[in-house]
């Protein structure tokens, strides 16, 4: 079950150690529920997530391209490059962007405010939707 918790006033989501069919629901609801606080940032702690599916995978772009909707941004916390390999193959981390550290996506967003993430390799973001297989 996903859960948030709101971390020097950003919403963060606590994502499951899987993301899959079963659990994918429970992701979405915590993060419609995290974004109703409207911070404009949202932050999906991903450093339990072993795996995650397509289901997970079309629940974060949902929730992504909801917050890029209203203003806002999401933001994942991956900590390693094992786990942001199915971010890479699908094109997703071109387009939602990541930081290693939940520390450093609370610094990020604070520094910064909505809006100004930048990508944890430093390329720029991109804000024109969905990558080529998701379109």
């Amino acid at each position: 079950m996903s859960s948030f918790v709101v971390v020097s006033g950003v919403p963060v989501v606590a994502a499951p150690e899987e993301i899959d069919v079963p659990n994918a629901d429970a992701l979405r609801w915590a993060l419609l529920e995290a974004a109703a606080h409207g911070h404009g940032t949202l932050v999906v702690d991903m450093t339990a997530t072993r795996f995650c599916d397509s289901s997970g995978l079309h629940t974060l772009m949902a929730a992504h391209n909801r917050a890029q909707a209203e203003g806002g941004e999401l933001l994942l916390v991956i900590p390693d490059i094992v786990r942001f390999r199915i971010f890479q193959i699908t094109g997703i981390d071109r387009v939602i962007p990541r930081v290693t550290s939940l520390d450093q996506a609370l610094t990020q967003t604070s520094a910064d405010g909505p809006g100004a993430l930048r990508r944890v390799d430093g390329a720029p973001h991109s804000s024109d939707g969905l990558p080529a297989p998701w379109q």
